[in-house]
């Protein structure tokens, strides 16, 4: 994500990371670089000025170190900057004192606002909570439908209305009030509703989306914007929160050709933080929205917190324990390795997981990396029967023919396979023994030629 932003910008610094010193006509040339590079990623014009002069203040103050090169001073300065500009701390949705917590689902048609809810709702189920999803988007055609899709994906219920014809009742405020009493009566302790949206701004959407407001009185309000609009997307955001005075912004499709206008205009313009960012189309690619992490992503800086986190969700401590005790008895065996291929796959996008490594994502902005990368992998172990996942040694010369037969592959995938899978095994328990704990484990080895 913004890939082009963080390369304008990576330049516009290195200007200064070979000067001396930090001075007034060096950091007014690295100034004029970073706004263009602003502009051109389709940031507020405003914004953009009132950030290169603020950078400057601050890198031509007196309270500049000296015991750190240029370069370094003014990236600090420029990342706290950016942080700031994103909104400064991350802030989570609010939940109300008695349940259900009610959060009111608006934005502009397209804007993936449909596809969020059930992210939500998702996102909420992984923490033990218990939602219900509104199907208030009684217009678009197949809207409820799709809702109703995404939530059999994630095990929520959705309370929609219809007629005997199967068409939704055009109620969206009755949907969205029994939606609360459902809610209540079913012991849920979330409401999402998801409600209609337009082409662009017009008055009946605004009135109405108004008008459940007023109804179901709820905790938070979020508006969905696609960040692949850049100034539009302000501009749309500016118009709905002088209308409802919504509580905090999601940015969609931050996966696209998103430049970064968006996500660093519409904090200073509307002054609403951001509260989740959206980064694909699987319904667990959805973010909660930390400003100082993002930063660390403009800057080319990776993001290793999410990416720790992301592990933790897959990994608990006693399995991890069970593990390092094969790894070092030399009990890891085929069916151990597809396991964790599973927990890795689980973590999300490839790519995006390569990203958040310091130092790797500018490197591997360029590669396709595929997301089925392990998919000959996975065919090899799933055409071995059990006995043969456990002891990979008693595959012989039929038993290969057989297993490449069955996964669509060639004998020599399942040597190759089976060779990498020995070597890997010693490196493990090598490493189990160097590090004590065996925290580190390469699985690289496995992947290089079997793509």
């Amino acid at each position: 994500m913004f890939e082009s932003l963080s390369e304008k910008l990576e330049g516009a610094l290195k200007t200064v990371s070979g000067q001396g010193r930090i001075n007034e006509l060096n950091i007014a040339a690295t100034m004029r670089e970073i706004r263009r590079a602003l502009l051109d990623a389709d940031v507020n014009y405003q914004v953009a000025r009132d950030f290169t002069d603020q950078i400057k203040e601050q890198a031509l103050g007196e309270d500049v170190l000296t015991s750190v090169s240029p370069g370094q001073q003014l990236v600090k300065i420029v990342y706290d900057g950016l942080v700031g500009l994103l909104g400064g701390e991350h802030v989570g949705v609010q939940t109300a004192p008695n349940p259900p917590t009610v959060i009111l689902v608006a934005g502009l048609q397209g804007s993936g606002k449909t596809t969020f809810c059930g992210k939500l709702a998702k996102h909420f189920r992984s923490e033990g909570r218990a939602p219900l999803l509104a199907a208030a988007d009684v217009y678009r055609p197949a809207a409820v439908e799709q809702l109703k899709k995404l939530a059999s994906e994630v095990d929520v219920p959705v309370h929609a209305i219809l007629n005997d014809d199967g068409t939704p009742v055009q109620d969206a405020v009755r949907v969205a009030t029994e939606a609360v009493i459902e809610a209540r009566r079913t012991a849920r302790d979330i409401v999402i509703i998801d409600t209609a949206g337009r082409l662009h701004v017009d008055e009946k959407m605004m009135q109405e989306v108004e008008d459940i407001k007023k109804a179901v009185d709820p905790t938070e309000i979020l508006f969905v914007v696609d960040s692949m609009t850049g100034q539009d997307a302000v501009n749309t955001a500016k118009e709905f929160n002088d209308r409802l005075d919504f509580d905090g912004v999601v940015l969609t499709k931050l996966d696209g050709d998103t430049r970064g206008g968006a996500a660093l205009s519409i904090r200073s313009v509307v002054e609403k933080p951001i509260k989740f960012a959206s980064t694909g189309e699987k319904l667990d690619a959805l973010t909660p929205f930390y400003p100082d992490r993002m930063g660390q992503r403009i800057l080319g800086m990776g993001d290793i917190v999410s990416f720790v986190e992301k592990a933790q969700e897959q990994f608990d401590e006693q399995q991890a324990e069970k593990l390092r005790k094969k790894i070092r008895s030399e009990d890891f065996d085929l069916e151990d390795f597809y396991d964790q291929l599973q927990k890795i796959k689980s973590m999300g996008s490839l790519k995006d997981l390569i990203g958040m490594i310091p130092g790797v994502g500018r490197q591997v902005k360029d590669l396709d990396v595929d997301d089925d990368a392990f998919r000959h992998i996975e065919a090899l172990i799933q055409s071995m029967t059990p006995e043969e996942r456990r002891h990979p040694q008693i595959i012989n010369g039929s038993r290969r023919r057989r297993i490449a037969e069955g996964s669509g592959l060639e004998v020599r995938d399942v040597n190759q396979l089976l060779k990498q899978f020995k070597e890997m095994k010693k490196m493990m328990k090598t490493m189990s023994r160097m590090m004590g704990k065996g925290r580190n484990i390469d699985l690289s080895g496995l992947l290089g030629g079997m793509r």
